[in-house]
């Protein structure tokens, strides 16, 4: 299981390669405009010559009938919605792909597949991909964002297999309490909620720029994304959805720490960067509730949230060392 696990893994990062190439392909294609051909202004009638039968003897010939005008079908536009389906379904089968080797791993290590930084990465990123898929099939016109998706699917998983990878170990004895299943489950689905929401965060910014007439790089590569207003609402919509569950996680793992070390909070960096995370997403939903702060400024606290979310996956278990050292890293 261990073995057929690895496997998974490796085949759905080439999924995801292949739907990000799949979305890329869509992403320069998709802004192909459909011109249909314009007739010029047909003349009523045409004076032809002098003669009997018409006044003033000047013979009137009908006008001819102006061509037919036909849309002109784009074979790109064409090429670019087969593309950007065709990285869906490639997006689906890694996902499945990726679900079966978080299964697998499981069912290999006789518990849940978050023992370690790399189990952890694992199941974060499904449940952004889970989550990805839901969204598109609610609104179907925020497709391209999906180039931005999975790289993002592509760097993270590729990263956990080729640098956190670890074998199949038993779970850490501190480890084996019923709050586990309650802390880390909740703490995995609220990450990989962040993880989505500052994709389309990011595509906000830089799209913002771009609608505002800057034309300098990175803008110029969201010129082809939807606009700004609904991804900014989809940023807040997965940051208000995930907040309540993560604030729920951090909660529980208070309650797990008073009863494992008999104390609620002890100033560990994993709980330290948890706070701080807590503290820049409810600035960020206290900022996009106040109508005096613009948008971009409260979208960029959302970014600098997810960034403190990844010094705390990564940074925390690579450069400090704690009760929460359980990555698996050495």
């Amino acid at each position: 299981m261990s073995a057929l696990s690895d496997q998974m893994v490796t085949f759905a990062i080439l999924a995801y390669l292949v739907a990000m190439i799949g979305h890329a392909v869509e992403y320069a294609l998709g802004n192909t405009r459909v011109r249909v051909a314009t007739p010029s202004p047909a003349r009523e009638r045409e004076l032809v010559g002098a003669g009997a039968g018409a006044p003033g003897g000047t013979v009137v010939a009908p006008a001819e009938p102006a061509p037919p005008v036909a849309p002109v079908a784009g074979r790109s536009a064409d090429r670019a919605r087969f593309a950007g389906r065709f990285a869906v379904v490639a997006t689906v089968v890694a996902a499945v792909l990726h679900l079966v080797a978080l299964v697998t791993r499981g069912i290999a290590a006789d518990r849940m597949p978050w023992g370690n930084m790399y189990e952890f990465v694992l199941t974060v990123t499904f449940i952004g991909v889970a989550a990805w898929l839901v969204v598109l099939a609610k609104r179907p016109s925020l497709r391209k964002l999906g180039l931005f998706l999975t790289l993002v699917m592509v760097l993270l998983v590729a990263t956990a297999e080729l640098v956190l990878y670890v074998p199949v170990v038993p779970l850490v004895p501190a480890l084996n309490s019923y709050w586990f299943v309650i802390h880390v489950s909740t703490i995995v689905f609220s990450s990989g909620i962040f993880l989505l929401g500052a994709v389309p965060a990011v595509a906000f910014l830089m799209r913002r720029g771009f609608e505002a007439g800057k034309r300098s790089f990175p803008y110029t590569l969201a010129k082809r994304l939807p606009a700004a207003a609904a991804l900014e609402r989809l940023t807040f919509v997965l940051h208000a959805f995930s907040f309540p569950v993560f604030t729920f996680a951090v909660i529980a793992g208070a309650i797990w720490a008073e009863a494992a070390w008999g104390r609620p909070w002890g100033w560990d960096p994993k709980e330290t960067w948890a706070f701080i995370s807590w503290v820049v997403y409810a600035g960020y939903l206290h900022a996009r509730a106040t109508p005096s702060v613009k948008r971009n400024v409260a979208t960029w606290i959302a970014v600098v949230g997810f960034l403190t979310m990844l010094m705390n996956l990564f940074g925390v278990n690579i450069f400090f060392t704690g009760l929460h050292s359980y990555g698996g890293l050495s």
